[in-house]
């Protein structure tokens, strides 16, 4: 284990990433990248777990997410620098923890990109054109990587548009929703509906929160543009939390609409859960709705490519990965060896099997990331920088840490094996790692 010690301030000299992102740059980053593709098919799957009162796991879901949060909060304005959690692991127990949180961030940002990429070729695309599932997945990973090598600054403001369409189709499905009810055809009483005929209401919530909680994920890729931004001390905090509570409310207010205008045992069966709300309101095409999905897969992958590229160039200068991967572009300045090296992972995933089983651990891996990320805070308390950085109070990485594990226990058994072989896979690297670090130090 590394000893804790007085950290110095971060010069900007000292990084070779430019500084451009802004407060509204980055609260549009987080916001894009929660608002993802995962929404527009979760609402049935939350029902089908919770009963028809579909807002509560999404409220629980949030307030647990908020934990983390400010976790993350208080060590990216500590450490703002690129690597996220694989970083502050590094710092609390050594390279080894260091290189398992970072792998297992890694495995599911590659794995989710490849997903999202085949959900990019499906049904949604066939709408408007068919066309071969190869030349598909070639193209868009290849549009989504010079997007990313071209900058930070471009890639978010594309995603700036995508999220407002993002944000639209979904404030139009709670409009929707509001118009079924004030034309007598809602059903109210579906709001106050916990529990099914498995579960009780408790139980019921807790285990639609599990679903729900895939909604919220994505604010943690955010961690790993913090050395590109201006100001992460003051932006951070404030793109987060605001971020997180936005998307908080529009989920929930679209967990409202799904229940009031769509009977639960339709919601629960429809793999397009939000079309039967536009379906059952009629007046809006239902063409719509696959264009506005489309820009949701599209711009989950593109920030989830972000996010595992400079993650890939954070655990590399930190010595956990090949020093190859921190090559930068000379006029761009952009991370182009890590892009290259996950896009080709991940275009081999898209191309070469079926990833929806690999998908399904992607909760599980982040949550024992969040976990080493709450427990990682509590150790690095003891450890100064001279700049003033966010505090959260010490109950709340307790709680966050807690809550890791409590939603650990409602994973099914078939998705922790799958999450146990890629931990072993990633302990088995991290040993090589440490050994090789504990060599050179």
């Amino acid at each position: 284990m590394n000893p804790l010690r007085t950290t110095p301030p971060p010069k900007d000299s000292s990084t070779p990433l430019k500084k451009t992102l802004t407060t509204s740059l980055l609260y549009f980053f987080i916001l894009g990248d929660v608002l993802g593709a995962g929404v527009y098919v979760l609402v049935g799957q939350v029902a089908a777990e919770s009963g028809g009162a579909v807002w509560a796991p999404l409220l629980v879901a949030l307030c647990l997410a908020l934990l983390t949060a400010a976790s993350y909060a208080e060590l990216v304005t500590k450490y703002p620098r690129a690597g996220g959690a694989s970083h502050y692991a590094t710092l609390a127990y050594g390279p080894f923890l260091g290189f398992l949180a970072g792998f297992c961030m890694l495995a599911a940002g590659i794995v989710s990109v490849a997903a999202l990429t085949r959900g990019f070729g499906g049904d949604y695309l066939s709408e408007f054109i068919t066309l071969p599932a190869v030349l598909v997945t070639i193209v868009f990973l290849t549009a989504l990587a010079l997007l990313n090598a071209r900058g930070i600054r471009e890639s978010t403001r594309a995603n700036v548009v995508a999220t407002v369409i993002e944000v639209s189709g979904l404030l139009l499905v709670v409009g929707l929703g509001a118009w079924i009810v004030l034309r007598g055809d809602g059903d109210t009483g579906k709001l106050t509906d916990l529990g099914t005929s498995r579960e009780g209401p408790v139980t019921a919530v807790l285990s639609g929160a599990v679903l729900a909680y895939y909604s919220f994920v994505g604010f943690e890729t955010s961690v790993n543009v913090a050395e590109e931004t201006r100001d992460p001390r003051r932006s951070y905090p404030r793109a987060l939390f605001g971020a997180l509570l936005t998307a908080g409310a529009v989920y929930v207010l679209v967990g409202v609409a799904a229940a009031v205008a769509v009977p639960t045992g339709q919601l629960t069966e429809s793999s397009g859960p939000l079309l039967e709300v536009v379906r059952g309101a009629g007046g809006v095409p239902t063409e719509l709705f696959s264009a506005i999905a489309l820009v949701a897969v599209a711009n989950g992958a593109l920030l989830t490519g972000i996010m595992s590229s400079r993650l890939a160039y954070g655990m590399a200068r930190d010595g956990l990965l090949p020093r190859f991967l921190t090559k930068v572009l000379p006029g761009r300045r952009t991370p182009w060896a890590a892009i290259a090296t996950t896009t080709a992972l991940s275009l081999a995933l898209a191309l070469t099997g079926d990833v929806s089983t690999l998908a399904s651990t992607l909760v599980l891996l982040l949550l024992a990331v969040f976990f080493l990320v709450n427990t990682s805070l509590l150790v690095l308390r003891r450890d100064t920088v001279s700049q003033d950085h966010f505090r959260a109070p010490t109950l709340v990485p307790v709680l966050g840490a807690l809550s890791c594990v409590l939603l650990a226990t409602q994973i099914e058994r078939d998705v922790w094996w799958r999450g146990l072989i890629v931990l072993a896979v990633g302990a088995g690297l991290g040993a090589i790692a440490a050994t090789r670090s504990r060599r050179s130090s």
